[in-house]
């Protein structure tokens, strides 16, 4: 999520002893997105033998070890979206080598969101060994917390800042039935819960889910409308996740409503028969009985 990417100095790869002469392997590990003891025993050993340690933010890797209690042994690399274009090659060839690469971010599934998508890209492409080490998600936890369905979803990421390119997004997401997850700053939580208000309605439920696993979790549940007047009388703060309902389903209404979107068709040039296979799937109602319709109304 949002962050300052690291400024501490790297040191060079080249010169890193093989590990084994053979195929390296990377390895995408997940870290805690706010509680430590969410780490796993698999990422544990990955930060005390890997070869190099590709981290999104090297001081944040720092104090996660030390909090863990354990010693990188390997080579600390700083990768972030900053670096990744310049980097990426060297780190291949370091795979190429033999090497086991571990890469981790700040928090959750590195190339969700954050760096590491170039990476695994680039490696696709080579033919090397591309693996992970699952783990805690901030996608899926507020997702699971929400209170909305969860059979079907779609992550957003962070919408644009500027508000005019936020509105075109949420436009493109009008139709949208599966619930959605998106991470906002906590500085622009008002605006864009305003925006999903006037987009998708005073009505629609959501929920925003604030520092998620840490001491002060918090978990609003309700209206568009709700959140939006929380969020106007609260100084939020925290990593943010936004999950959103979906867009209710279409009343499919009669067939006779929709004679004049077939007929909008046909003078078009579109024949009767298709005319109305189109417009009885997009209003879901029965072909049979509004191809009926349209011919009673001439």
């Amino acid at each position: 999520m949002d962050h300052e990417p690291s400024t501490s100095p790297d040191l060079p790869v080249s010169d890193l002893p093989v590990s084994d002469g053979g195929p390296g392997r990377i390895v995408l590990a997940a870290t805690p997105i706010g509680n430590t003891g969410d780490a796993s025993a698999r990422l544990l050993e990955l930060l005390t033998t890997a070869d190099i340690v590709a981290a999104e933010d090297t001081r944040r890797l720092h104090r996660l070890v030390q909090n863990l209690g354990i010693t990188v042994a390997g080579r600390i690399i700083s990768y972030h979206e900053h670096n990744e274009a310049a980097k990426t090659a060297d780190l291949l060839e370091q795979v190429r080598a033999g090497k086991t690469l571990v890469m981790v971010t700040d928090a959750g599934m590195p190339s969700v969101s954050d760096p590491g998508f170039r990476l695994v890209e680039g490696a696709v492409a080579a033919g090397l060994t591309v693996t992970a080490a699952p783990g805690p998600s901030a996608v899926l936890t507020a997702l699971a917390l929400s209170g909305l369905p969860t059979d079907r979803f779609c992550f957003e990421g962070f919408l644009p800042r500027k508000a005019g390119e936020r509105t075109s997004r949420l436009a493109d997401l009008d139709a949208e039935r599966r619930t959605m997850v998106f991470f906002e700053a906590p500085h622009r939580l008002e605006p864009m819960l305003r925006a999903l208000h006037d987009r998708f309605g005073a009505d629609r439920r959501a929920a925003v889910c604030r520092e998620l696993t840490k001491t002060y979790e918090q978990v609003i549940r309700g209206t568009l409308r709700e959140l939006l007047e929380w969020a106007e009388s609260n100084e939020v703060r925290g990593e943010i996740a936004v999950v959103v309902g979906g867009a209710p389903e279409r009343e499919p209404g009669r067939p006779e409503d929709h004679v004049a979107a077939v007929n909008g068709l046909i003078a078009q040039g579109v024949r009767l028969k298709e005319a109305v296979a189109a417009v009885a799937e997009d209003a879901k109602v029965s072909k049979r009985e509004l191809y009926s319709a349209v011919l009673a109304s001439r």
